[in-house]
C-alpha cells in the first residue's frame, strides 16, 4: 500500500451546498476511504458495501481522476528507489541496489557489504556455480550472509592469490565463501601477478589453473568489485604493482582494474605488461557469466566503476547513494 493518501471531498458549487451529493459519490468516496485509509482489499471494500469487485475499481479509478484521492510518499527511501531506477536506465541494469550513506566523507564500504549479504543470501540456491573476487567490500560482506548448506553448490575462485597470509588473499575469501554453504572451493594456486608471460603461460598450461578459469566461464553468478588506480587500494598495498608500474599504467590511460585486468575510461583493456602477466579471469570470459554482479563504492572509484558498468554490462549493481549520484552526474561516454 502507499505510504499516505489523503481524501478529498467531492467539489460541489455552491449552489448545491444544501443538498446531498448523489448517492454514487458517496459510494465511491466510502469505497476510497475504505481502500487507501483503512487499507482494505477491494475485495473486502466489494463485500463491505454491497458490490462487485469490477464496481470498486471502477469507483477507485474516478476518485482518482477527479482528484478526490491524493497519494504521496513520504519514506525517507523514496530518493533511493528514484536512484536505482534512474541507474538501470542509464546502464541497461536489471536491478539497482542504492543504500543510505548520509555524510560524503563515511567509508561506503559497511553499508554496501551488508546489502550485498541480503542480496547474496536471497539468489543463493542449490546447483549454482559462483565465482568470487575479492577486495575490502567483499570481505565485509560475509559476517552479513546467512549460511546453510546447499546441495551441488560450487564456489570459484577468478583470481590468483598471494604469498602473505592476510585476510584479503583472494584465496582465504573464497574459501570462507565456499564454507559458508557447505560448498565445493576450487582456488587459483599462483599469485595474482607472475614474474614474466612465459611463467604464467607454464602456469594455465602445466599445472591445470586454465582449467579452473574455464570453469569459472561458465559461472551462474560472478560476484565482483573494483578498484581504482589512484587511490591505495589494497593490490597496492600488497605489492603486487610497483609505483612505478601503477604511475605508467596511469600513463596508458588505466583508470583501475577488475581482477587485475587494467582498463580505460572506456572499460578497455589498456596495452601494458602487468595484464600479460595477471592470472586471473580475462574481461572476455568474464563477460560470458550471465549473472555478473558488481559491488562497490566510493567517490575515488566513480571512474573505475563507470569503465566496468560500461566494459562488463552487469545485470547487478549495488552500491551506496552519493557513489549513485556521482555515477550519474557523470556525462555518459
Amino acid at each position: 500500500m502507499n505510504d499516505a493518501a489523503t481524501i478529498a471531498a467531492p467539489r460541489v458549487r455552491m449552489s448545491e451546498v444544501r443538498k446531498s451529493p448523489p448517492v454514487s459519490d458517496h459510494l465511491r468516496i466510502r469505497a476510497a476511504w475504505l481502500y487507501y485509509i483503512e487499507g482494505m482489499t477491494q475485495s473486502d471494500v466489494a463485500k463491505k458495501l454491497g458490490v462487485n469487485r469490477i464496481m470498486i475499481t471502477r469507483l477507485l479509478s474516478e476518485a482518482r481522476k477527479r482528484g478526490e484521492v491524493v497519494i504521496r510518499i513520504k519514506s525517507a527511501l523514496a530518493p533511493l528507489v528514484e536512484l536505482q531506477q534512474s541507474l538501470e536506465t542509464r546502464f541497461g541494469l536489471d536491478e539497482a541496489i542504492v543504500v543510505p550513506l548520509e555524510d560524503e566523507a563515511d567509508d561506503p564500504i559497511h553499508v554496501i557489504a551488508a546489502a550485498a549479504g541480503a542480496w547474496v543470501t536471497a539468489r543463493m540456491a542449490a546447483n549454482l556455480t559462483v565465482g568470487v573476487g575479492w577486495g575490502r567490500t567483499l570481505h565485509a560482506m560475509l559476517p552479513h550472509v546467512e549460511g546453510r548448506a546447499l546441495e551441488g553448490v560450487r564456489v570459484i575462485s577468478l583470481l590468483g592469490g598471494i604469498a602473505q597470509a592476510r585476510r584479503f588473499n583472494p584465496a582465504e575469501f573464497a574459501w570462507q565463501f565456499a564454507e559458508i554453504f557447505d560448498a565445493e572451493g576450487y582456488l587459483i594456486s599462483a599469485p595474482a601477478i607472475v614474474d614474466s608471460v612465459r611463467t604464467k603461460h607454464a602456469l594455465l598450461e602445466h599445472c591445470g589453473l586454465d582449467q579452473i578459469l574455464e570453469m569459472a566461464e561458465s559461472c551462474d553468478i560472478a560476484l565482483i568489485s573494483c578498484g581504482g588506480i589512484d587511490s591505495l587500494t589494497t593490490s597496492y598495498r600488497l605489492g603486487h604493482v610497483t609505483e612505478a608500474e601503477r604511475q605508467s599504467m596511469i600513463d596508458a590511460g588505466a583508470v583501475g582494474d577488475i581482477l587485475y585486468n587494467f582498463i580505460n575510461s572506456k572499460g578497455e583493456v589498456i596495452d601494458h605488461p602487468v595484464n600479460d602477466r595477471a592470472i586471473s579471469l580475462s574481461l572476455k570470459r568474464l563477460k560470458r557469466v550471465p549473472g555478473k554482479v558488481v559491488i562497490s563504492g566510493g567517490r575515488d572509484k566513480v571512474p573505475i566503476m563507470r569503465a566496468t558498468l560500461q566494459s562488463l554490462a552487469p545485470g547487478v549493481l549495488i552500491t551506496d547513494e552519493i557513489t549513485a549520484r556521482s555515477l550519474l552526474d557523470t556525462p555518459p561516454q
